[in-house]
């Protein structure tokens, strides 16, 4: 025989359909944005796995400052126990757009191969296949044309550059640019006519008994044992082992990371909307005490019961996760793909069914929401009928309230006691406020504080123009003053992160471009050294050499203001005699006019304005969209949690509400007593959410900024307090007006019912 109590359950929901849809809609949302997250980037990652073996994906790469002899790459092959293939680029500045490089290849056949998103590979001397993301950010087309190294090339196709998945121009790079940096391939017979003013040999290698790529402990004793065979047979300038490659891994690494971070925040999600259903139900159960007492006493179970009364949450979420997951599947896992080809260089690839997405996004939450309403429902169900008959659903005596100062006003102490008496749904509130608080203000404070990283490195730059040489040699532009610089590595076993690169500066006693501090003997550090790895005057800091086992240490005598590299100043001769050069040696000038009597072919690089913020500008431009949907996300979160939760604490004390309307008091004056009472805990738990997720966003920022190369200070502008304070209030008064017609609404014979 069917359950008579079934037959209530359209009743409730009809006559709750706002509030059901609301929290129904909800789990739509939520649902279906990590639904779609977790298979767009669980396809990409899965392509991006199978990309290794598919488009034979180097073990790692070298280049010698010269071209070597085939005896020598022989002799290489064999001490080494690699096979090698020439991988040879050339890279020009684009004479199409302002401060943009690109890097050509010639088209590969056997190592790191190429993938045709668009159109075909290049034919003829003039035709270019070119990267997808500088092609897309540059307005580039089939047949659109590009011009570099004085000559013009005609697109033909959109590829991508297997070993090229995210655009670092440089290993040391703080960030990948694919604004300003961009890689393309030519026939050969092309990329042999090219100028080779910027001839890079560059060699890529297979091991021949190749180690798991996933597998870094073989990876880098591999490396160790290949570095000593290359530094023995040639001047080494770059030697890039694929598993610290971040042209190759970022991206994958940053797959797994947003997962994460995502389905954390499903989960915290999922147990607000828990508690809230909890409160939903505890509140219907005190509204239908008689009615439960009545089946009780009829004979229906406790076990009943709570199956009757766990029927609609789990309904709505089952609901809302089927929409999700069609939603996830078909719509939003393109949305977030799109995010994520945005930012990264990817080759092709399919959408494919993710169990692991399935599980996480509505198996654990059906779960989670179960157990919270059973746990919830089996404590709240224990008492007898008759107390249930009673409105006596009070587990312990009802002790007598606490006094209230008298000198406080009449409706101060009757707002107080509204609270005290509603004390579980807002704490409820002060969580779910304080949690949608930190998802809009780290929304709303990524691009203020990358515009401000900005502001701070172009306000610091040690000169306009840094010229990186590949041999001294002598100019005659004014206020040009050459100096040393070199790159060696922390050690990450003592730093507790990974090793990075950092530049060393040799400037000379009396530099007009950087003034050291420390005495004779002691280094100044970097602001962003200091600040990263908290390395204070008086300590000692211990460096490597990345392509051999020495290290250097030095003591730290001063700061020098520079705030985003990672970068160690010292007396020129100091450096020179350190790193072992001759008397008089230099590699690097610092000017603030442009050298132009310095050929090309001994230029190594040019360190610009533009090359110092493009991690702010990638960031901006690559977060954008991610950081809008964490702003949508937030204000609904408050929207939400607010409205229900005032909501219940309406509806259970529809009563008293009843009768003080009896009593002469008009809307405004009922509204001041309850929904104002909301009022002061939604703006407590706004200004105290915003020095709570002030502190764990100072810490967070640090914990995430410390796996990057450079540093990102962490800063709170004034105007974000604002912007989310500004939503918070704004999305409250929407709030406050459905909520004052509810109070309208309530009739006055509700006094009269439920009496005792």
């Amino acid at each position: 025989m069917k359950n008579p109590l079934n037959k209530r359950l359209p009743r409730e929901l009809k006559g709750e359909w706002h509030k059901y849809f609301i929290i129904f809609l909800f789990f739509v949302l939520t649902i279906s944005a990590v639904s779609g997250f977790l298979v767009s980037d669980n396809s990409l990652q899965k392509s991006n796995e199978e990309s290794f073996e598919k488009y034979k994906i180097e073990d790692g790469n070298f280049e010698y400052s010269a071209k070597p002899e085939s005896s020598v790459l022989e002799t290489i092959e064999k001490d080494g126990k690699i096979k090698l293939y020439e991988n040879f680029y050339k890279e020009e500045a684009v004479q199409s757009f302002e401060d943009s490089t690109f890097r050509v290849f010639a088209d590969r056949t056997q190592i790191d191969l190429i993938d045709v998103l668009e159109g075909e590979k290049p034919s003829a001397d003039d035709e270019l296949g070119i990267d997808r993301l500088f092609a897309k950010n540059h307005d580039l087309k089939i047949g659109s044309t590009i011009k570099f190294a004085d000559k013009e090339y005609k697109i033909t196709g959109i590829v991508a550059l297997s070993d090229y998945s995210t655009l670092f121009q440089s290993p040391s790079d703080m960030m990948f640019d694919n604004d300003k940096f961009g890689v393309g391939i030519v026939t050969q017979e092309s990329f042999d006519a090219i100028r080779e003013d910027h001839l890079h040999y560059n060699y890529s290698y297979f091991y021949n008994d190749r180690p798991d790529k996933d597998d870094e402990k073989e990876g880098k004793e591999k490396a160790e044992e290949l570095i000593k065979v290359l530094s023995a047979n040639g001047e080494l300038e770059e030697f890039i082992p694929a598993f610290s490659n971040q042209a190759i891994h970022f991206a994958s690494d940053d797959f797994g990371g947003d997962e994460r971070m995502i389905t954390a925040f499903l989960y915290i999600v999922v147990v607000i909307l828990a508690f809230v259903f909890s409160i939903t139900i505890s509140n219907t159960i005190t509204k239908e005490a008689s009615t439960i007492g009545v089946l009780r006493a009829s004979g229906y179970t406790r076990g009943e019961m709570i199956r009757h009364y766990m029927v609609i949450p789990m309904l709505s979420l089952l609901a809302g996760a089927i929409v999700g997951n069609i939603l996830g599947y078909t719509v939003l896992n393109d949305v977030f793909a799109q995010a994520y080809l945005a930012s990264y260089s990817l080759v092709s690839y399919e959408i494919v069914f993710t169990p692991n997405a399935f599980v996480r996004t509505t198996v654990i939450p059906f779960v989670l929401m179960f157990l919270i309403n059973l746990i919830m429902l089996s404590v709240k169900l224990k008492l007898s009928p008759l107390r249930f008959l009673r409105h006596d659903l009070k587990k312990k005596q009802k002790k007598k309230a606490f006094r209230l100062n008298t000198k406080l006003p009449i409706m101060l102490r009757f707002r107080l006691r509204v609270i005290f008496q509603n004390a579980p749904n807002y704490v409820t509130i002060f969580i779910g406020v304080i949690f949608a608080e930190f998802i809009l203000m780290f929304s709303l404070i990524f691009k203020p504080m990358l515009l401000k990283f900005e502001d701070n490195t172009t306000d610091n730059l040690l000169a306009s123009y840094q010229y990186i040489l590949k041999a001294p040699v002598p100019t005659e532009t004014e206020g040009a003053e050459s100096c040393i610089t070199a790159s060696l590595q922390t050690i990450g076993e003592k730093t507790g992160n990974k090793d990075e690169d950092v530049t060393l500066y040799g400037v000379e006693p009396k530099s007009k471009y950087v003034t050291l501090t420390s005495e004779k003997g002691k280094v100044d550090i970097s602001t962003a050294y200091h600040k990263k790895y908290l390395v204070d005057i008086g300590d000692t800091i211990e460096l490597k050499d990345k392509y051999s086992d020495k290290t250097y240490k030095f003591e730290v005598g001063g700061y020098y203001d520079y705030p985003a590299i990672i970068a160690v100043f010292m007396d020129k001769s100091m450096l020179g005699e350190t790193l072992d050069f001759e008397d008089g040696y230099f590699n690097c000038y610092l000017t603030n006019n442009e050298i132009t009597d310095i050929e090309e072919k001994f230029i190594a690089t040019r360190i610009t304005e533009t090359e110092l913020t493009k991690t702010s500008r990638q960031l901006i431009r690559s977060m954008g969209s991610m950081m809008f949907i964490f702003t949508f996300f937030g204000t609904v979160i408050f929207i939400l949690v607010i409205f229900l939760l005032a909501k219940i604490i309406i509806e259970k004390n529809t009563q008293s509400i009843s009768m003080t309307k009896i009593l002469g008091y008009d809307t405004g004056e009922i509204n001041s007593l309850y929904i104002h009472s909301t009022t002061i805990v939604t703006i407590i738990s706004l200004l105290l959410g915003i020095v709570i997720c002030d502190r764990t966003l100072d810490a967070v920022m640090f914990q995430v900024f410390k796996g990057y190369s450079g540093w990102f200070e962490y800063t709170m502008p004034i105007e974000v307090v604002f912007k989310t304070l500004g939503l918070g209030i704004g999305t409250y008064l929407i709030v406050v007006l459905i909520l004052s017609r509810k109070v309208k609404r309530i009739p006055l014979d509700e006094a009269l019912k439920n009496v005792e």
